[in-house]
């Protein structure tokens, strides 16, 4: 089995132990935790200082300054601890802290001081400085001590005799080789505890990050717009000349003879053009439903139930109208989902609900089912979860074998947004129609 260099100390633990012995390791780890007991010594004496100066010049604003210090200096024993670490551990570390883009130092402090990851260095400092750096120095003192005091016998022992001597300094060679294991041992434990605390989280995003988000934001809402232009041209331009066109044939065949060839050529013609309209309409509301942006997504959920070839139950009770994005995601949902209930779950009957509570839009659809659906089968649902996700939200699915399947997605309502919704329940359209919001028959036939 061909040799591979440890990464990190902990690794170097599983070498063979002629090659640890051999490796930089142990030199390496005695090394890391002298350098920590020496900057926790000196973060200690810094910190009483900043901190003593604080409070003897407190009515000063050079004594709030010293506060600030004091809360700024976990940066640097961040920063060192980070480079200190590539003595034990072979993968850097990355600084976690979101780039100033305005010079100045109030700027520079204005972000800082907002850091989470400022406050996360400051624990860390006040950690290494109250307690793991003195476990340092107590490592480092008996790895120093115990070869010391058995190496060198024969130097400082003059009272008792050469075997004495002779016998402490044999005993202090396999107890020096020893000592090796419990050294890297303790600094690969105590880099590991600094990465724990030091690295990047997911919340310490910086400005790239962020922007990327607001870009792919951008790129959903200018995308639905071209949606809902391409809709409105084949609205207002294809299925109005089709519609013209079936008329025009219409009206063409009522001047022909009955049972004419050329009047079976145009009924067939006819026949053609009003199939168009339908594909055309259904291009349309795939596209982008014109009744939702006309009457809101209840409506629109009326529509798509009034169309599925299984009955389906409507409740829903919102308070007025969302971002169209909302509404739009959780159309694309609905009409999704009850595709699949149709296609794979050999339902006899379905149920979509419609909530707002607690700043989200919740929507659910439960089917009677075989259940046992699965995401990775290609039904679409991960297409609907990468949907969901854009516009921040969450999406839930339980599906046991035997059923029901219930399908939940939660968006959540921009803050700013919500001031905007009336403190009244939507109106529900009258019972009967396809948006029946109680539990009857949503029809199942189609157009």
């Amino acid at each position: 089995m061909p040799f591979m260099p440890a990464r990190n100390a902990l690794e170097a633990l599983t070498l063979r132990p002629t090659v640890f012995l051999r490796s930089g390791w142990p030199w390496r780890s005695l090394a890391y935790l002298s350098g920590g007991a020496l900057l926790g010594c000196v973060t200690v004496s810094v910190v009483i200082l900043l901190v003593l100066i604080g409070a003897l010049l407190s009515i000063l604003v050079i004594g709030l300054a010293a506060y600030v210090a004091t809360a700024l200096s976990g940066i640097a024993v961040a920063r060192m601890e980070r480079r200190r670490m590539r003595l034990v551990d072979a993968d850097v570390l990355p600084d976690p802290h979101r780039p100033v883009l305005r010079p100045g130092l109030r700027a520079w402090l204005g972000v800082r001081l907002r850091e989470q990851v400022t406050w996360r260095e400051l624990g860390y400092a006040m950690v290494s400085a109250g307690l793991l750096c003195w476990m340092d120095l107590l490592v480092v003192g008996v790895v120093v001590f115990v070869p010391g005091a058995t190496l060198g016998a024969p130097f400082y022992m003059t009272d008792e005799q050469w075997g004495h001597r002779l016998l402490m300094f044999a005993a202090g060679i396999p107890l020096t080789v020893v000592l090796a294991w419990p050294v890297t041992a303790w600094a690969g434990a105590r880099a590991a505890m600094a990465r724990a605390i030091l690295a990047p989280r997911a919340h310490d995003a910086d400005e790239k990050l962020i922007e990327v988000t607001r870009s792919r934001a951008r790129l959903v809402d200018a995308f639905e717009l071209e949606r809902r232009r391409i809709e409105r041209d084949l609205h207002d331009g294809a299925q109005q000349r089709l519609v013209a066109l079936s008329l025009q044939i219409g009206m063409a065949r009522l001047e022909l003879p009955p049972g004419s060839p050329a009047a079976e050529a145009m009924a067939a013609a006819h026949d053609l053009a009003k199939q168009a309209q339908i594909e055309l309409r259904e291009l349309i509301r795939g596209v982008h439903p014109k009744i939702l942006t006309d009457r809101g997504l209840t409506a629109a959920a009326g529509e798509v139930a009034s169309i599925a070839p299984l009955p389906v139950d409507l409740d829903f009770d919102l308070p007025g109208r969302f971002p169209i994005s909302l509404e739009l995601t959780a159309y694309f949902v609905i009409a999704e989902a009850l595709t699949n209930v149709a296609k794979h779950s050999g339902a006899t009957r379905a149920r979509v609900t419609g909530r707002f509570a607690e700043g989200r839009l919740i929507v659910e659809i439960r089917d009677d089912g075989r259940g046992g659906a699965d995401p990775s089968a290609g039904t679409g649902l991960i297409g609907l979860a990468d949907r969901v996700e854009v516009v921040s939200g969450s999406m839930a699915l339980a599906s046991p074998p035997g059923g029901p399947t219930v399908l939940r997605v939660e968006l959540p309502l921009p803050p700013e947004d919500l001031p905007s919704l009336p403190g009244r329940a939507a109106e529900k359209p009258p019972v009967g129609e396809a948006g029946d919001s109680t539990s009857g028959d949503v029809g199942s036939g189609h157009e």
